[in-house]
């Protein structure tokens, strides 16, 4: 046999992948990534969610964009909805029912479209809650904390302006609060609102200017931080729970191929097939019974998805304050919640900085915290989620009010008074149910665990005997720092000359206390405590 014929043509595949390769170093990039190692655990699905839901809006509102055409001229509705035959709508709210009754699975599409966009909301929400409280935003991660966290506004806003688009009376409803909430921003209001409606409200230009936002604008930076995002985390290494065998410099888990991948395929199924089921039991954005938008309407109950609800709930719960300025009428009824709005998101938004600041902590973080270990973070934490329910619940009191016979009054000065007082209570209960964790894991570390069993001694005492920890509980219960707060630096240096702390350093210290200092960490079990406990002086 000739030396060619023992030569064997590459299969198809093959031939293709080396082409590929030769010209875009493929391989040599897949070996260095493919066999990445991801840890394992349930949290980090957190943020699959929120790639798989926003992988199936973009797929989803491709389809929808065949159909819709974004324009406000009035027609005259005939399609297959009968109730609305002969009435006069926008071309966007015709088109939009024309999707909903007449295109095959139209409707099915818009409601996946729509359930996606709360689940990617809600599930940004929780990842970014599960990345604050676990400190997994500290040094190198801040900058990836900060597209998260831009994700989500503008997620907040892509959503926003998605909703604004069928043109109907709900939808219409929360176009004009937003106008309203522009106009009284001093000055520049009156300009912005007719820059963006293109004259006096409604406008004819609206539909088609949030149109473009909504499906090229908005998405092309989400999608460019998702990426970006996902580039970071994969530089960076994945965080990780402490436990035996895990350090800042290492990451156990499993290989990216084939194990992550076969179970990232399986879980994108698994988030859109609960998504689809949803979609189609549940409806969502019924424009048909809410019927076209008109200015000298309001849909009776009219509420904004959840994650506009607590921007809502800050213009609802406002006292109608207006002062005069030279001339020019103030109304405060609306511009404070106009301020107060971003204060809220940038206060989670900008934390790492804060904390890394008073902490005075410069050094790289891989594994991460519990949030037991770390009391006035989480208190932090919970105390701005608690501000954003109770504000959620202003943006809501008219259902509040009818579904539970309440007065509107009463829920409205609930929500006043609560704005200041909830926070600053879920602070200190969530700090001291912290300290009481870490007092029941040093007893748990000294003592071992409670297995309910009672045996009497033989001179009479009952006791309860403890079972001892593994080596393994041992080492996650122990394995966290416990820092000391800064302190101020001498009045005089080494040469003898005084020095003045400035007002800076000194806010810079007392934060520190009350981060790390005295009743905000409980010590923990020292090697000889555990020593002396388990050598036989106590009960177990």
């Amino acid at each position: 046999m000739s030396t060619t014929e023992q030569r064997r043509k590459a299969p198809a595949g093959e031939r293709v992948a080396d082409w590929a390769d030769g010209r875009l170093g493929i391989y040599s990039l897949a070996k260095a990534n493919m066999r990445k190692i991801f840890p394992d655990h349930w949290s980090f699905m957190l943020g699959e969610v929120c790639l798989y839901s926003f992988l199936i809006i973009i797929l989803t509102g491709v389809y929808l964009t065949l159909f819709f055409h974004p324009s406000m001229e009035e027609v005259v509705y005939h399609g297959s909805y009968v109730p609305l035959q002969g009435v006069r709508v926008s071309e966007a709210f015709n088109s939009t029912m024309h999707i909903s009754f007449d295109v095959r699975g139209g409707l099915l599409i818009r409601q996946i479209h729509h359930w996606a966009a709360l689940v990617f909301l809600a599930g940004m929400f929780v990842h970014m809650m599960r990345v604050f409280f676990t400190g997994a935003f500290r040094k190198p991660r801040e900058i990836n904390w900060l597209f998260g966290f831009l994700l989500f506004v503008l997620g907040v806003f892509t959503g926003f302006t998605g909703y604004s688009l069928p043109d109907d009376l709900l939808s219409g409803t929360g176009v004009r609060f937003t106008e309203g909430a522009i106009l009284s921003v001093p000055v520049v209001g009156t300009y912005i609102s007719m820059f963006l409606f293109g004259g006096e409200f409604p406008g004819a230009d609206i539909v088609p200017r949030f149109y473009s936002i909504h499906i090229l604008l908005l998405p092309g930076i989400m999608l460019g931080l998702v990426v970006a995002h996902l580039i970071l985390v994969i530089y960076h290494k994945h965080t990780q729970f402490p436990g035996p065998g895990r350090t800042e410099k290492n990451v156990v888990g499993m290989p990216l191929l084939p194990v992550y991948m076969a179970k990232a395929g399986g879980f994108f199924f698994l988030v859109f097939g609960v998504i689809a089921a949803v979609a189609a039991l549940a409806t969502i954005n019924p424009i048909w019974d809410f019927g076209p938008y008109r200015p000298d309407h309001v849909s009776t109950g009219a509420q904004p998805d959840w994650y506009m609800g607590f921007a809502e709930g800050l213009v609802r719960v406002m006292p109608g304050w207006e002062i005069n300025v030279a001339g020019h009428t103030l109304v405060l009824g609306v511009l404070i919640p106009v301020v107060i709005f971003p204060l809220v998101l940038v206060a989670i938004g900008v934390y790492p900085f804060i904390e890394s600041w008073v902490t005075g902590d410069k050094r790289e973080h891989h594994l991460l915290d519990r949030p037991r270990n770390a009391p006035t973070r989480t208190a932090f934490g919970a105390a701005w989620i608690a501000e954003y329910f109770v504000l959620l619940i202003g943006g809501g009191n008219d259902l509040w009010a009818t579904h539970f016979h309440l007065s509107i009054n009463s829920i409205t000065w609930f929500v006043r008074i609560a704005f200041f007082v909830v926070p600053v209570l879920v602070f200190i209960a969530t700090k001291r149910i912290c300290m009481g964790l870490q007092r029941r894991d040093r007893d748990k570390v000294l003592h071992g665990r409670e297995t309910g069993i009672i045996k009497r001694l033989p001179h009479g005492e009952f006791i309860e005997v403890h079972e001892p920890l593994s080596q393994e509980q041992l080492h996650t219960l122990t394995s966290h720092e416990q820092p000391k707060p800064l302190e101020l630096e001498p009045e005089v240096d080494e040469n003898g000359v005084a020095r003045k702390a400035g007002a800076g350093q000194k806010l810079r210290v007392k934060l520190s206390r009350g981060f790390y200092g005295e009743g905000t960490q409980i010590p923990k079990a020292t090697a000889e405590e555990y020593q002396e406990i388990t050598s036989g002086h106590g009960h177990h």
